[in-house]
């Protein structure tokens, strides 16, 4: 035993704070959409659906800072589309409340549920709905997202729309289908 240590045994602290900076390392990369180190990493053993300590998955960050390559890699290893954070949220979601479209298309075409909810009961086209994202609005609603769901106050994604002020969203949800 050296005498830097007292001869304490190691408890694992050296280990822990490896562990720690690397699941750092993988979840920025996961931000930042870095292919090329998640690849590394998968080849090493990474767990597709690994997550922080908000429950935020790989996928759930990658699609949510709109990395679309990396997200289709994790897609591609078996992350699951439908997999929620610690507050309920979901990746098709978060693209609904980011307005991006295509990155809901990749998440529904891997299976993502169109009407996953969160505890609250708000859904993908809620979010859409919300901050007036009419492209998403019709892509969910051509999808199967259902205009009559409503969330844990009672209200529709077109009556969340008019609460919002999301003019555009509140109409189309109020024309006929």
């Amino acid at each position: 035993m050296s005498e830097g240590n007292h001869g304490a045994p190691n408890d694992g602290a050296d280990i822990d704070q490896a562990a720690i900076e690397l699941a750092s390392q993988v979840f920025d990369a996961a931000r930042r959409g870095d292919v090329e180190r998640l690849k590394a990493w998968f080849a090493q053993g990474l767990p597709p659906n690994l997550s922080n300590h908000k429950g935020d998955s790989l996928l759930m960050l990658a699609s949510y800072h709109g990395q679309l390559e990396a997200v289709k890699l994790l897609l591609e290893r078996g992350a699951d589309p439908d997999r929620h954070n610690d507050n309920g949220q979901n990746p098709l979601a978060g693209a609904a409340f980011k307005g991006n479209r295509a990155m809901a298309e990749l998440l529904l075409d891997a299976g993502a549920g169109v009407d996953a909810a969160a505890p609250d009961g708000k859904t993908a086209l809620m979010f859409a709905a919300m901050f007036d994202h009419l492209d998403l609005v019709e892509l969910l609603l051509a999808r199967g997202a259902d205009p009559s769901a409503r969330e844990s106050r009672g209200m529709t994604a077109g009556e969340l729309a008019r609460a919002m002020g999301a003019e555009n969203a509140a109409a189309r949800l109020d024309a006929p289908a």
